[in-house]
């Protein structure tokens, strides 16, 4: 007979390699065929509620890593509340409208201002449905689970009719108005833009000094004095119309080499290095206020500029007086209708100068610039022109300038809810505290948010004017409007004349002719995404409003979280959300934001096909997202590893259950030995801290330290490494053999159900191979934790053995180091404690030597003198000697009764009396 046929070497058909990019892909079209998110609703029903509301990616190209972190992140969430008793549905959802798409077919060759304006919008559709199939199947292939038959898409009729319908709210309540005010203009997407589509990047600008020549000094200012300004948009001039001054600041007459100018006393030391003034006398002082009314000549245009007063004057640059243009600049259009100057905003949409700027007409705005520099510079006026580097801001899709122009455009005000915002603000749980301030000041700071843009691709704002150029907005046609919406999509709103898309009947005073035209603006696309706390939380019975959490990426505090809030609270006067949780960005090893042009993007879908969606998952749960995360290939090759360690941890507990019949073999907690005890309590405290600390934090990374770590140094360095002189060696039923078995299922089943919202394909594959009722560990329910009755006194007993076999460990080491011993079954060790430790050791009743896995072990009593060569510790000393005796060929432990056996002669006592009892035939007919 055959030495390991008398071992019980564990079996199982639990592969060691994973081959997940196959695999995966057959499990999740099982699940779909089973639809396993389908009856895990089933089974919750009635449970309390969590809403995690899925904020809307964009519906353009692949997945990049960020979309991976946000959306496997929140699925982790979702299943982790749906096993711990939740009803915890997850509705995904896109974000469809908007100018990228309408980019996509402009390269494509299509020409939207060609062709039917419906037509062109069915265009955009088709386009973005596409885009969001590629993406679903992404995030599927991510393993999110999820209601993906039945996502909220924004443009579906019921989504836009339920935004309709906000804007109709707001509008009711007065929030929304039309005005003439500068903001934030993107001439490369020919669109006004919210502060959200903002970036600021650095760009080369022209700094320049002008002089505007007196026209009217009154009695202040001697005909032949020059205000200086300075800008460094010379491409605003043509719109001056007038100079700011600080009513409360001194203001000084200088001559200059030979010319007067007025600048603030306190910049004159500054103005004059800046400009290079050689010889300087102040002629005399004036108090702002003393300016106020007096006029300039424009430098180059037949017009004055008149002297204003402005609080927003400052000293930080400049001169003290600031060049004014209200159809350029916010502080500018302020001031300027304190005083009913008259906006002027000569660039049009595309950034083009109109007839309004005479010499300029048809000049793109920054073409402009060196133009005006050389015009002021002939005619005397231009006093310094120098270049400088500064933070600009710009259009966030398309990376280009934007400028501040004046134009009509529809506005939410935001002055008239700010308070509440603010209010709802405060009752929100900031899981990053951070993100409360930073929104709180964002809203507090932020002015009226323009909603209006000029372009196709989006939803049309419901307002129709009358023959008198009177705007229509009431409850009963934003109403109707949303029905016909509901029923026909936005784009009947182009495929129909304004009477049309009216009540039948519809009259108003401004109308006698009854002739009504219709607007032609669209939505900003932050309004579609920020009204889906009505199309999505209130219009889906298996949801509910408010959410628990949104979470997105920090990007969001200035884009969805900053919408929803303010048209939640417009209309229902209270956050979307009782919780707010971001994320950081995925960047590059060197902490640059991944793109393609700097080839440093990782993308999904090629992780998932070289190493596993688990990989990827497994990865999202080791980072703390709360910042920006560094990765790249190596970073998901080491997760690989770890991941590796996990999944082969796991092989060897189910090898070694292959024979246990938990129904049959189970070992009840009071007859377990003390140290598989401590291994029930070791992973009961695992639980608490993952659930408590890790997943009820969203602390993932906690999730993922606790696993690592009890499956390391708990299982694989501790005790599943001496635990294989137990489950290989004893009998088959042998108490202790049953008992470590015991132990090792409970911990299967519980580290299984634990990984399942991080690894869910994984903890698939290992379910199919457990003894539970569930088909799919998806379908059950999370562990809870005990406290044992004995805990307290098992951990004490335990944590102070470990401390002494921290000790073993390295006296065994420098025994190794010093060629005594090579491996650990070579040694007998002596322990010398003291009185303590002696008694924890005794109280253990634990045979230690098959714990520190060696072959003999002595424990002396505290009197006994230690021996100069042993290891000295604080409360023991250490004696590593070679053990006596030969090797056992079967439990490969040297002992000094091998061969007492005359029919086993290879083998000890122990191994003797096993294969005696257990296999007779070994003993008739010899081990080979």
């Amino acid at each position: 007979m055959k030495m390991k046929e008398t071992l019980h070497l564990g079996k199982t058909s639990f592969p060691m390699r994973g081959n997940l990019p196959v695999r995966e892909v057959e499990w999740q079209k099982e699940w779909e065929e089973k639809d396993l998110y389908g009856q895990r609703q089933k089974l919750n029903e009635g449970k309390p509620t969590f809403i995690l509301h899925d904020g809307p990616p964009y519906a353009n190209g692949n997945i990049h890593l960020g979309h991976a972190l946000n959306k496997v992140s929140k699925d982790i969430i979702v299943r982790f509340k749906s096993m711990s008793g939740f009803r915890a549905p997850f509705v995904p959802g896109w974000d469809t409208h908007g100018l990228p798409i309408e980019q996509v077919l402009t390269k494509k060759g299509v020409k939207r201002k060609e062709m039917p304006r419906a037509e062109y919008l069915e265009m955009c559709k088709e386009y973005a449905l596409s885009q969001v199939d590629k993406q679903r199947n992404d995030f599927k292939r991510l393993g999110v689970s999820g209601d993906w038959n039945n996502p909220y898409i924004t443009l579906t009729p019921d989504y836009e009719a339920a935004q309709i319908r906000v804007f109709g709210k707001m509008a009711e309540k007065g929030y929304i108005y039309k005005g003439l005010k500068p903001i934030y203009w993107s001439p490369s997407s020919e669109s006004s833009l919210a502060e959200a589509e903002i970036e600021y990047k650095d760009i080369k600008s022209a700094s320049i000094y002008v002089a505007f020549d007196v026209k009217d000094g009154g009695d202040v200012l001697d005909s032949d004095t020059s205000f200086v300004i300075w800008t460094t948009t010379p491409w605003t001039l043509p719109a001056n119309l007038a100079i700011s001054v600080n009513p409360e600041y001194v203001y000084v007459v200088v001559e200059a080499d030979g010319k007067k100018f007025v600048v603030a006393k306190e910049l004159l030391e500054t103005v004059t290095k800046e400009i290079g003034w050689e010889t300087v006398s102040v002629i005399k002082e004036i108090k702002g206020t003393e300016l106020e009314n007096l006029t300039a000549q424009h430098p180059f245009y037949d017009r004055e500029s008149r002297l204003i007063l402005g609080d927003h004057v400052t000293l930080d640059a400049g001169t003290g007086l600031v060049h004014t243009a209200p159809g350029h600049g916010e502080d500018d259009y302020i001031v300027c209708r304190k005083y009913g100057i008259e906006v002027i905003s000569p660039v049009d949409s595309r950034g083009c100068y109109t007839d309004e700027a005479p010499g300029f007409e048809g000049i793109f705005y920054d073409k402009a610039n060196p133009m005006i520099t050389e015009m002021l510079e002939e005619s005397g006026h231009l006093l310094k022109l120098d270049f400088f580097t500064h933070s600009y801001p710009h259009d966030w899709r398309t990376k280009k300038p934007v400028i501040y122009r004046a134009t009509p455009q529809w506005f939410a005000s935001i002055d008239k809810f700010r308070g509440d915002i603010l209010s709802e603000i405060e009752k929100v749980d900031w899981i990053i505290p951070w993100g409360r301030t930073r929104l709180y000041n964002m809203v507090r700071d932020r002015g009226d948010w323009v909603i209006s843009r000029q372009r196709a691709w989006g939803v049309p704002l419901p307002v129709f004017y009358a023959e008198s150029g009177e705007a229509i907005i009431t409850p009963e046609t934003t109403e109707y409007v949303a029905n016909l919406f509901a029923e026909y999509g936005s784009k009947v709103w182009f495929e129909r004349e304004a009477k049309e898309l009216l009540p039948e009947g519809f009259t108003h005073p401004g109308s006698p002719n009854g002739e009504f035209t219709k607007e032609t603006d669209i939505m900003d696309v932050w309004f579609d995404s920020g009204s889906s706390h009505e199309a999505v939380l209130k219009g889906r019975s298996d949801l509910s409003f408010p959410a628990d959490l949104y979470l997105e990426g920090s990007d969001q505090y200035r884009g969805w979280f900053n919408s929803s809030i303010t048209t939640s609270v417009a209309i229902n006067g209270v956050a979307p959300y009782k919780a707010v949780l971001s994320q950081g960005f995925t960047l590059d090893p060197q902490g640059r934001k991944q793109s393609k042009s700097l080839g440093n993007t990782i993308e999904p879908n090629k992780v998932t096909n070289q190493m596993g969606a688990d990989i990827l998952r497994l990865w999202v749960s080791s980072v703390d997202y709360e910042s920006d995360v560094k990765v790249d290939m190596n970073t998901l090759t080491q997760i690989a590893e770890v991941y590796r360690k996990i999944r082969n941890t796991m092989r060897f507990l189910l090898a070694n259950t292959s024979d246990f019949d938990v129904k049959k073999d189970r070992v009840e907690y009071d007859k377990l030995r003390s140290v598989d005890k401590y291994m029930m309590i070791r992973l009961n405290d695992t639980v608490k801290t993952i659930r408590d600390k890790g997943y009820e934090n969203y602390s993932f990374s906690t999730v993922y330290k606790s696993l690592v770590n009890f499956c390391t140094n708990d299982l694989s360095a501790f005790y599943l490494d001496f635990a294989k002189d137990v489950v290989y060696i004893e009998a088959v039923d042998n108490h202790e053999r049953r008992a470590m078995q015991t132990v090792f299922y409970d911990i299967l089943v519980t580290l299984t159900k634990l990984m399942t919202p991080i690894l869910p394909f994984t903890s698939e594959e290992i379910w199919s191979h457990l003894q539970e009722k569930e088909e799919y560990v998806q379908l059950s329910e999370l562990p809870g934790y005990d406290t044992y009755p004995d805990q307290e006194d098992i951990m004490e007993l335990w944590d102070g053995f470990m401390e002494v076999r921290t000790n073993v460990l390295k006296a065994l080491e420098e025994a190794r180091n010093s060629k005594l011993i090579g491996k650990s079954f070579e040694a007998k060790v002596t322990i010398y404690p003291n009185e303590p430790k002696a008694m924890l050791l005794n109280a253990l009743n634990t045979n230690l030597a098959q714990v520190l896995i060696v072959s003999d072990l002595v424990v002396e009593k505290p009197t006994t003198e230690v021996p100069e060569e042993a290891v000295r510790f604080n409360d023991v000393a250490i004696l590593v000697e070679s053990a006596q005796g030969e090797t056992c060929q079967r439990c490969r432990a040297i002992k000094e009764d091998v061969g007492s056996h005359k029919d086993l002669p290879t083998l000890c006592d122990r191994c003797a009396e096993i294969v005696e009892t257990n296999y007779p035939e070994a003993v008739a007919e010899g081990l080979e």
